[in-house]
């Protein structure tokens, strides 16, 4: 079985998270965490790195992730990772969110591959470990990878996961397999699909159009439904005791963020967020998440999350 890896969803698959899923489900092999931001010169604060401290990333294998269009800042920060003890860094080439990309980061610098291609050079002359990147088809056209590919193809990369989709789509419509397979054909790599795997079916569906695929990447399916690695592992679409099992998993993701947090306030907005995702499991889950988001305590939001998952286990 390819290793399934946890994709790097920006306030959400942080320290705490990462930490309390591996107590409560199996099937993840490794993770890459949310991006860390270069900055000028290479003076890094601790509390830039703060979801990244090794002594707090043992339950499972993680990767660190870099966004950055400064070749040196991005040099400095690998150099400061690797002294943590990561192996493996991976770049962000992907993220399509308007305020990262119209600054040249993330998908922004898809349509440069000119640009991509110096910052290789100057990184991976300065590097000594092992750089991946985490990429789109491109921002504006899948057709700006037939650029991309060649340029990536130079580089001793560890590994490229593709997002099948541009930057410009965000998550909406369809991801692209036709490219992506043009991807895996065209890439020196090992390549690693990412993208819409939300459930049991469509994984299988996709393992086997691209059985040459190097690893999966589970984001937002596996977070809407934390039992999806274990159904890929274990073939099995039936989960005993779900309901029983999210509800102390739920519980115990509240804990650890009251202790992270500074009040109950950044706790109960952390937790809204994650009901975008939740609800898509839960019996009138619309309804459910349009009550939460009314909520304006977190006590008040125990109580009806409380009430919520004591459901009879499906």
């Amino acid at each position: 079985m390819k290793p399934l890896i946890l994709a790097p969803l920006r306030g959400f698959t942080d320290v705490v998270f990462r930490n309390t899923f591996q107590r409560h489900f199996q099937g993840l092999g490794e993770a890459v965490a949310p991006f860390i931001t270069s900055i000028k010169g290479c003076r890094i604060k601790p509390n830039h790195l703060r979801d990244l401290v090794p002594a707090e990333n043992r339950a499972l294998p993680v990767i660190p992730q870099v966004l950055s269009n400064d070749p040196d800042g991005l040099i400095c920060l690998t150099h400061a990772l690797s002294e943590l003890g990561y192996g493996e860094i991976n770049w962000n080439l992907g993220c399509p969110y308007p305020m990262v990309a119209n600054k040249m980061r993330g998908s922004g610098l898809l349509p440069h591959p000119d640009i991509i291609d110096r910052m290789l050079e100057k990184t991976l002359h300065g590097f000594s470990g092992k750089l991946s990147i985490k990429t789109r088809l491109g921002r504006f056209r899948a057709d700006e990878m037939n650029d991309l590919m060649p340029v990536f193809n130079r580089y001793p990369i560890a590994r490229l996961i593709i997002h099948p989709r541009t930057g410009e789509q965000m998550y909406a419509g369809t991801v692209d397999l036709m490219a992506f397979q043009s991807c895996l054909e065209n890439c020196s790599h090992p390549v690693v699909y990412n993208g819409d795997i939300n459930d049991l079916s469509t994984f299988q569906q996709l393992e086997q159009r691209f059985p040459s695929v190097s690893g999966w990447m589970l984001g937002r399916g596996l977070v809407a439904n934390p039992f999806l690695a274990e159904m890929i592992q274990s073939r099995v679409q039936n989960i005993s005791r779900r309901q029983a099992r999210f509800k102390r998993f739920h519980d115990d993701l509240v804990d650890g963020y009251q202790r992270q947090f500074s009040g109950p306030g950044h706790v109960l907005d952390r937790m809204k967020g994650f009901w975008r995702y939740f609800a898509s499991g839960q019996p009138d889950g619309a309804k459910i998440l349009k009550r939460i988001r009314k909520i304006g305590s977190l006590d008040h939001y125990l109580e009806v999350v409380a009430a919520v998952l004591s459901v009879q286990d499906r």
